[in-house]
């Protein structure tokens, strides 16, 4: 029984030696990208912003005196010359006063006529003939000052240019300096641009920029077709409380003065310095190698290895790189975490980055 026994357990250890090794895993499915591949330029990873054109000063204009406005001459987005009449005030109460005045003067200047010649006769004192020159002086002055008066309800352009805004209509009261137009005068234009609160603090006053027009471009500034050289010139320390963003100009080298205004425009912000290549992967396709970041290259035999790179800035669009890939290499795209060194991976559909 015993001998029967051991030949059982002998035909059973040879049965197992002889099963077949299990089947290699199957090598992982990656997603991979093509570095650069695309209408990725080099040297072409860019912030890019909407803005519109603006006047380098836009003036709010006003009377200098209140009352109800009778008739409004300046329509919006209509150019006007300096010295043009835009708007005028109810002229009868400043004309009443201005009579008032005048009378006042009249009344002033036949006393101290009357005391002078009492003077030169000796009639009355020094003292009396400087106190009717006195009161002639302000009358004189009152009266002056009633005409400049009346004067001020006719509201004139100071400027050449064109009427962004219109806040006031014939009938409408309005008070001392109450803004009635809004004029952008001629001259120097820029572009307005809000920049998000995660990114201003990588702007820098002096910035460069390129600016392209959506309607043509440059055909109003002698260059069509053609971008426009601009710097960041101002950024507002405080942000917008609705839109919480930050305003900023661009101003514009060699544009033209007159440029249409509110023209839609696109502010481009090249990253890095001038000649270093820049590209653009997806942030799932980083890889943090203790403290600096890398990415996993595919080679032609379907490993991968880990490449070290240098982000100079993390972005919506993805991380800038400018060191470490030169474009067409093919790296993994999404996954990084679960591969190691030396994996052979089996590519599943190629995308482009930038």
């Amino acid at each position: 029984m015993k001998k029967f026994a051991t030949l059982a357990v002998l035909a059973l250890i040879l049965a197992a030696c002889s099963e077949a090794p299990p089947p290699p895993a199957a090598p992982k499915l990656v997603r991979t990208l093509k570095v650069g591949a695309g209408d990725a330029a080099l040297d072409g990873a860019q912030r890019s912003y909407s803005g519109e054109v603006r006047a380098r000063i836009e003036t709010t204009l006003g009377f200098r005196v209140a009352g109800k406005i009778v008739e409004r001459r300046a329509e919006l987005g209509q150019a006007v010359k300096a010295g043009q009449v835009l708007a005028r005030l109810d002229p009868t109460d400043a004309g009443l006063q201005l009579t008032q005045a005048e009378a006042q003067r009249a009344l002033a200047a036949a006393d101290v006529a009357r005391y002078r010649d009492l003077k030169a006769k000796n009639y009355i004192s020094a003292s009396a003939l400087d106190a009717r020159e006195t009161a002639f002086k302000a009358a004189e002055a009152q009266a002056q000052l009633a005409k400049n008066q009346a004067s001020y309800t006719t509201l004139v352009a100071d400027r050449s240019g064109v009427i962004g805004q219109v806040l006031a209509e014939p009938g409408q009261v309005v008070s001392v300096g109450q803004a009635v137009f809004r004029l952008a005068p001629d001259g120097e234009r820029e572009i307005a641009i809000a920049l998000p609160e995660n990114e201003v603090a990588g702007f820098k006053l002096g910035q460069a920029a390129e600016v392209t027009f959506w309607a043509g471009a440059g055909a109003a500034s002698g260059a069509a077709g053609k971008p426009l050289v601009g710097r960041l010139r101002e950024i507002s320390p405080v942000a917008d409380p609705v839109t919480r963003t930050y305003a900023a100009r661009v101003s514009l080298k060699d544009a033209d003065p007159l440029l249409p205004l509110g023209m839609s425009a696109t502010v481009r912000f090249p990253s890095g310095a001038p000649g270093v290549p820049r590209l653009i992967v997806p942030l799932s396709a980083i890889f943090q190698q203790g403290d600096r970041p890398a990415v996993w290259k595919v080679g032609a035999d379907g490993t991968v290895s880990l490449q070290a790179v240098t982000v100079s800035a993390y972005t919506d669009a993805g991380a800038v790189v400018s060191g470490g890939l030169a474009g067409g290499e093919q790296i993994v795209a999404a996954g990084v975490n679960l591969l190691t060194a030396g994996e052979k991976l089996r590519v599943a559909a190629q995308a482009s980055s930038r």
